[in-house]
């Protein structure tokens, strides 16, 4: 890799050049070999792309995601340790981000520290993209002067939350796939199979049995008022998104998520993660328990819990314990709130929530799995049981004719 640099030299002369490294940090090794100080390191330019390139990668602007914000604070930790400061590290950064909106944040970042704003304050204009989890974990690394091992901490807890969220967006795309053959299939025999029985059925209407009229009803609809449907299902899942995304619709599909059967123990298991990983990495910062608990409430993820968190902040604020609120409330384990109140006694607070975390990272993994291995064959079952239905509606009547046939 090329990179361009910048360098004070002891006698106060500036000089600027290009150097070959295998990364920045060995760039700034060679750099600081030379003696001086580095004003600015940045990595060259591709050579400019042609216009059919240009064409063909072309692609709608999104804003940064978790992965972006994540390579950024993995980078930025590496910079900062190897003694590159802030400006020209968000410099080298910027000139490497592919996302063009995400880059330009940066830049930003960089001018608002340049006008004499502090890092923390600089990401808090951002809050989009940088949650106050994260601006606050900074805050505390200013005031304590360990920055480069809070970028670290912070970067390690963005990869296990990305993580999480992959395992559980995973554990649901089998079923959905399932569920979207099972309608395909559907749709399939009702409109393009059993249409070609319809005329060995016709004028014994009323020797057909139940099942085959209520299947031929539906071929009857799915191909006269296809559109009406597809607008109807359309409309449906518009209505229900909608209806979810409203304080009473939340709270509502927020408590079923913690009673469905089957998929309770997930849900349960994630927020309760969630939540005591967060509360455990900030209090280790030294963020200020009010602060943490009320960052903690606005990341469950849940309405619900959200509510007893918000229960928490009133107490404390009080002067009481957080035990003795969460001791009221049914949606932590008996076990976990005794562990709480321990590390409070003990004064290891920080230690019990992360080893909670831990085990219900782990516990999560587990009822993935096992969420998993129960679905697929419900689904196997209920995508068989349509097809068989359709399949047995269309030969019972054929038997029967047979059978008159022969009588």
């Amino acid at each position: 890799m090329n990179f361009r640099y910048e360098l004070k030299q002891n006698n106060g002369q500036i000089t600027t050049g290009t150097i070959v490294a295998a990364d920045a940090g060995a760039a700034t090794k060679q750099l600081k070999a030379q003696g001086g100080y580095i004003i600015s390191l940045s990595e060259l330019a591709q050579s400019e792309k042609t216009t059919l390139q240009k064409i063909l990668e072309f692609k709608i602007e999104r804003g940064p995601n978790a992965k972006d914000v994540l390579n950024f604070t993995s980078q930025l930790a590496v910079m900062i340790k190897a003694g590159i400061s802030i400006r020209p590290a968000l410099d080298g950064i910027a000139d490497q981000v592919e996302n063009r909106k995400f880059r330009e944040m940066l830049l930003q970042v960089k001018q608002d520290i340049e006008a004499g704003r502090s890092f923390s304050e600089s990401l808090s204009r951002h809050p989009k993209t940088f949650p106050p989890l994260y601006i606050n974990m900074i805050k505390a690394s200013e005031l304590s002067g360990s920055f480069g091992g809070m970028l670290e901490r912070i970067a390690a807890y963005l990869e296990q939350q990305i993580e999480t969220r992959s395992q559980v967006r995973s554990a649901m795309v089998y079923p959905i796939i399932i569920a979207v053959m099972a309608v395909v299939t559907t749709v399939f025999l009702l409109t393009f199979v059993l249409p070609r029985f319809v005329a060995v059925f016709e004028g014994k209407e009323d020797a057909l049995p139940i099942p085959t009229k209520i299947i031929l009803f539906m071929s009857f609809c799915f191909r006269k008022y296809w559109y009406l449907i597809l607008a109807g299902t359309g409309g449906l899942g518009w209505l229900i998104a909608w209806a979810i995304n409203t304080g009473p619709g939340r709270v509502w599909w927020d408590k079923t998520k913690l009673k469905i059967p089957v998929m309770s123990k997930l849900f349960r298991s994630l927020y309760i993660s969630r939540s005591m990983h967060t509360m455990g990495e900030l209090v280790n910062a030294g963020v200020p328990m009010l602060d943490t608990i009320h960052i903690t409430a606005n990341i469950a993820g849940n309405v619900i819990y959200k509510r007893m968190w918000h229960q928490v902040y009133v107490s404390v604020k009080q002067g009481k314990k957080i035990c003795e609120p969460l001791s009221q409330s049914d949606l932590l384990p008996k076990s976990v709130i005794q562990m709480i109140s321990s590390g409070e006694e003990s004064g290891k607070l920080a230690e019990v929530m992360n080893d909670i975390s831990e085990y219900y990272q782990r516990e999560l993994k587990n009822t993935i799995r096992a969420v998993t291995s129960m679905i697929e064959p419900m689904m196997i079952v209920l995508m068989g049981g349509i097809v068989g239905f359709i399949a047995m509606s269309i030969i019972l009547p054929i038997f029967k004719m047979s059978s008159m046939v022969k009588g």
